[in-house]
């Protein structure tokens, strides 16, 4: 009975919370939208609301038309009109768009088997190479560049166009470089990269226990613009969608959050009390930053709010005995893919912290690894899982094992 209500509890704080972040989208759209932008920026602030947030034309006057309609008819009716959530709840992030496509609906799938849908045919290119390991790479969100972090301390900028210019036979025009920029700042390996989801900006964090701040905007600078020092090995970074906040996972058991313009770094006040251990090998935000989820050698996957900071729940071995490694989560939020060093692919849902599948295919065991969903139209339906050897693809539909790269 314990447990339930504990899951009871957590499911109404999340759609509470959801709820919140709702508001807070609206009315920042219709400040900004009727050109109120001084308003708008400053409950975007306080509410982390990011400012590029989309909702349809007059939707907050439109609700707020059909709220005030009912509330007067049930009032006339004496019926009580009060909110079914738990007023504590503080604002979240930012709000929860509708999926521009369909998501896959993984509570829906039964456990039988099937033909797997077939991935369009790729073909390996080299391009390019670091001088020891590649330890890390990211793809910027609109899918132009792919940044690569490496054991020599060198980070180098891809851009796609000249990547897919280079692979045309018809290309004749001499050598295409699609390596656009070098950056050389760090004294010790690369752990993790991000991009700014506005900006030219590139972060990067690395075991000489630092952030750094690349503008690839510029053509000759090679080193950061910026930086912060923490006091641990900095082995993951995210970015807020808004911009404005990074987290960064690091040899210590808490996520360090740092706001950006001020590089202050905050920690929950009663995070000596969590009971929290093991450095965090990952920690990425959702796509509304309402939530963060961690990957962490102590085995656990962690869920995270995103306003308080506070763990709203943790699997504990996650993957039995094994180091936990990566931590993603799905497009629509629902979902968490998580991976480890027994090498396989785990499928958590978000809600109720219950194992939905379990990805079979990469059998190597002791090795690091990452997982994540494709979130491009033609990849969407497929999930990536990378070890020190291999790319695995696998159909998300029927859990199976579509191609392996070696």
């Amino acid at each position: 009975m314990g447990s339930n209500h504990n899951n009871d509890n957590l499911e109404h704080k999340l759609q509470a919370g959801k709820l919140f972040r709702h508001v807070n989208s609206l009315v920042v759209a219709h400040l900004r939208d009727n050109n109120l932008n001084q308003a708008a920026s400053a409950v975007a602030s306080a509410t982390m609301t990011p400012m590029s947030v989309e909702a349809p034309p007059n939707k907050l006057l439109e609700l707020v038309a059909k709220g005030l309609a009912v509330d007067k008819d049930e009032t006339l009716r004496g019926v009580s009109t009060a909110v079914p959530f738990d007023p504590i709840v503080t604002a979240g992030y930012g709000s929860i768009p509708a999926p521009r496509a369909a998501s896959v609906d993984f509570s829906s799938m039964n456990d039988t088997k099937g033909p797997s849908k077939n991935i369009p045919k790729h073909e390996s290119q080299h391009i390019s190479e670091h001088k020891n390991v590649s330890r890390c790479a990211r793809f910027s969100p609109d899918g132009r560049f792919l940044a690569t972090g490496s054991a020599d301390t060198s980070i180098k900028l891809v851009e796609i166009a000249k990547v897919k210019q280079m692979m045309q036979p018809e290309a004749r025009d001499g050598p295409v470089r699609p390596v656009i920029r070098t950056f050389y700042d760090h004294q010790q390996p690369i752990n993790d990269l991000d991009f700014h989801p506005q900006n030219t900006v590139l972060i990067s964090g690395s075991k000489d226990r630092t952030i750094k701040f690349f503008d690839f905007s510029k053509t000759v600078a090679k080193r950061a613009f910026r930086v912060i020092q923490d006091t641990h090995n900095v082995r993951s970074v995210s970015f807020h969608p808004s911009g404005d906040y990074l987290l960064a996972g690091t040899d210590h058991s808490i996520p360090h959050l740092y706001d950006i313009n001020t590089f202050k770094c905050y920690l929950p006040p009663n995070f000596l009390d969590m009971g929290v251990n093991g450095a965090i090998n990952q920690v990425r935000y959702s796509s509304t930053g309402g939530m963060y989820v961690t990957a962490s050698k102590d085995g656990a996957i962690r869920l995270w709010d995103g306003v308080t900071a506070s763990c709203v729940r943790s699997i504990d071995g996650a993957h039995g005995a094994a180091e936990a490694t990566s931590a993603n989560f799905t497009k629509d939020q629902r979902y968490i893919l998580s991976s480890a060093k027994d090498s396989s692919v785990k499928l958590w849902e978000v809600g109720t912290g219950r194992l939905v599948k379990q990805y079979l295919g990469a059998t190597h065991t002791q090795l690091r690894c990452q997982v994540c969903q494709a979130h491009t139209a033609c990849f969407e339906e497929f999930m990536f899982h990378v070890t020190v050897f291999t790319i695995y693809f696998f159909d998300v539909h029927f859990f199976q094992l579509s191609i392996s790269i070696a």
